[in-house]
Order: C-alpha cells, then sequence, then structure tokens
C-alpha cells in the first residue's frame, strides 16, 4: 500500500472533528474491507471512537468498557503506526478517561467529558500522511 486509504483519513479528520459516530461507521466500513495486520489496529480505532461517544453521551460503563477493549488493540502497535503518533494519542486517550478509571466500579455524578482533556489523533509526519 502506497498511500494511506481515504476512509482513514476522514475517519481521523472525523474523530478530531469530534464527531465520533461518524468515525466510527467510517473505519467500520474501512475495517471491514482491510485484512491482515491493519485489522485489530483499526477496531482499535473504532472503540476509541465508540467510547468517546458513549462518554460525550454519559454511558461511562459503556465508555469505560470501550476504552479497555481500544487500548489493549492499540498498545501493541509501533509509534508511529499508519502515520499517526499512536503512542501520543494513547497518553490523551488515558488522560482523558482519567476519572472514569480513578472511579474503579462507581461513577460519581461529577465525572464528565471534559472538552480540554479530548484526545486528539496527530500525524507523525507534519506534513500529511505517508505510506504505510
Amino acid at each position: 500500500m502506497d498511500e494511506l486509504p481515504e476512509k482513514y483519513l476522514n475517519g481521523i479528520r472525523l474523530f478530531n472533528e469530534q464527531e465520533f459516530f461518524e468515525c466510527h461507521d467510517v473505519l467500520e466500513e474501512l475495517w471491514s474491507e482491510t485484512l491482515g495486520e491493519p485489522h485489530l489496529f483499526l477496531q482499535g480505532l473504532i472503540q476509541a471512537a465508540v467510547g468517546m461517544f458513549h462518554f460525550g453521551n454519559g454511558n461511562l460503563g459503556g465508555a469505560r468498557k470501550m476504552y479497555g477493549a481500544a487500548r489493549a488493540k492499540l498498545e501493541p502497535y509501533p509509534s508511529p503506526y499508519w502515520n499517526i503518533d499512536l503512542a501520543g494519542f494513547l497518553i490523551e486517550f488515558e488522560f482523558c478517561f482519567q476519572d472514569i478509571l480513578a472511579a474503579g466500579t462507581t461513577y460519581p455524578d461529577s465525572v464528565e467529558l471534559q472538552d480540554e482533556r479530548i484526545p486528539v489523533i496527530r500525524f507523525a509526519e507534519p506534513d500529511g500522511p505517508a505510506a504505510v
């Protein structure tokens, strides 16, 4: 593969625009068409988007579940992968979810998605997407 798929780039754009449900839809379509190593990576990004969607809608149990699933899928991949700073994203993702994670099995009323903590997916190469 010489260039990153357009659906992938669109999914990242939607994630960064905080259109998490739409991001999930676009990446899921790409995921269903993808075989091999990137398959679980894409699934992890989809789960990250779904986790953000649940968090924003107050479904803290669903958010925590998707957070764990996303991390489990994404952590084995090197950074960068598919030209995103995966290590940086995972740090921001964890920071976003730290209040949910700290709450253990309870969910205090004060746990809400904070705009300033919403993670951003950044390209590893600032000049734009590079080959995989």
